[in-house]
C-alpha cells in the first residue's frame, strides 16, 4: 500500500509549535515508509482565513524543510488542496443528501442547541441533538424564512470503532436523532466533518495524524467515509502541546510561532531536536537535523506519545 497522509492547516494565524509538533511526526512517518505528503489548506472559515497566512505557513514549513509533493497552486484528480476551491463539491453532495433523505435542514438556534448540549445526562465531548427538526419539521413557520443548517441523519444505531496508533480501540455508539450532526451551518459555511471527510477519501489518505482532541470527531468522519464509499485511513491522534500552566498551545498565544522562533536565534536543529526529545526518541534535548532524523531515528522511537500532555 502507498502511503499517502496529509498536513492539513487553518490559514488563520502563523503556525506555531504545536502545529509543527503534528507537522514533523506526520513528515517523519510518512517519508521512512517512502510515502507522499498532501499540504490541504482547511480555509472553509473565510471570515478568518487569510491569504498571508497561506504564504507565512508555506514559508516557515520550506524553512524548517518539512517538504510536501502535492499542495496549493496545482490541481490534481482529485482537484484543488484548498479547500475554499473545492466548496461546489461539499455543496453538491449536500444538496444529493437534502434531495435522498440522508440530511434534512435544522432551523434551531444557537440558543436552544446549547440548552440541549448542556443536559446533565451529556458526559462526552461529542455534539447531542434531540431531533427537533428531523421529527417536526412541518410545524416550522416558514414566513420567518429563517436560513437552516444541515444535519446528517443517522438511521439507526450503530456502533462505530477504530484502532488508533497511539490510543486503545476506540468505540462509539451513533444514534438516531442524539446523533444527527452539522454538515452546513446556517450561514452557508460547510462543516468540517463533512469537508474533511471528503477531502481524506478523496485524496486517497491512507494516514491521519492529528492532535487528540480531534479523536471524538473520528465516529462521524468514518461514518461519512463509509457513506462516500472511500476505504478509512489508519488514525493517530498526538498528545497536545500545553504551557507550564497546562493551557494548550493556540496561535493567540504569543512566542511560539515558528516565525518568533526563528527570528529570536532558534534554529531548526534546535526545534527538531525539542520536538524528538518531546516524543520520546532521545533522552535530552538536542540540536538534531532533519536529515539526521530521517535517516538514523525511526518513527517507532517516538514512544512516549500517549501521554494526554507534554508541557513545555
Amino acid at each position: 500500500m502507498k502511503i499517502r497522509t496529509r498536513f492539513a492547516p487553518s490559514p488563520t494565524g502563523y503556525l506555531h509549535i504545536g502545529n509543527i509538533w503534528v507537522a514533523f511526526l506526520n513528515w517523519l512517518f510518512t517519508r521512512q515508509n517512502r510515502g507522499s505528503i498532501i499540504l490541504r489548506i482547511e480555509d472553509i472559515d473565510g471570515e478568518r482565513s487569510k491569504l498571508e497566512y497561506i504564504k507565512a505557513l508555506k514559508e516557515d514549513l520550506e524553512w524548517l524543510g518539512l517538504d510536501w509533493d502535492e499542495g496549493p497552486g496545482f490541481t490534481y484528480s482529485y482537484g484543488s488542496t484548498i479547500q475554499s476551491e473545492r466548496l461546489g463539491l461539499y455543496k453538491s453532495l449536500i444538496h444529493k443528501w437534502g434531495n435522498n433523505g440522508d440530511a434534512y435542514p435544522c432551523y434551531c438556534t444557537r440558543a436552544r442547541i446549547h440548552k440541549i448540549a448542556s443536559a446533565p445526562h451529556r458526559g462526552e465531548q461529542l455534539p447531542i441533538y434531540d431531533g427537533y427538526c428531523r421529527n417536526t419539521l412541518t410545524t416550522i413557520d416558514e414566513k420567518h424564512k429563517i436560513k437552516p443548517s444541515w444535519r446528517f441523519k443517522i438511521k439507526e444505531k450503530e456502533t462505530v470503532s477504530f484502532s488508533d496508533i497511539f490510543h486503545k480501540k476506540q468505540y462509539y455508539n451513533l444514534m438516531p436523532n442524539r446523533d444527527d450532526f452539522v454538515i452546513m451551518r446556517a450561514d452557508g459555511m460547510v462543516a468540517y466533518q463533512l469537508a474533511v471527510s471528503y477531502d481524506d477519501g478523496a485524496m486517497d489518505i491512507t494516514h491521519v495524524f492529528r492532535g487528540e482532541d480531534l479523536l471524538s470527531s473520528t465516529f462521524y468522519q468514518i461514518k461519512l467515509l463509509k457513506e462516500l464509499g472511500y476505504q478509512l485511513p489508519v488514525y493517530g491522534h498526538l498528545p497536545l502541546l500545553v504551557d507550564k500552566e497546562g493551557i494548550r498551545l493556540s496561535k493567540r498565544q504569543k512566542g511560539i510561532t515558528i516565525r518568533s522562533l526563528r527570528n529570536s536565534g532558534i534554529t531548526v536543529n534546535d526545534i527538531i531536536g525539542k520536538l524528538l526529545f518531546w516524543a520520546g526518541a532521545i533522552s535530552k534535548p538536542e540540536k538534531i537535523s532533519l536529515c539526521y532524523a530521517k535517516n538514523n531515528i525511526s518513527f517507532n522511537e517516538c514512544h512516549n506519545l500517549t501521554k494526554k500532555t507534554i508541557s513545555i
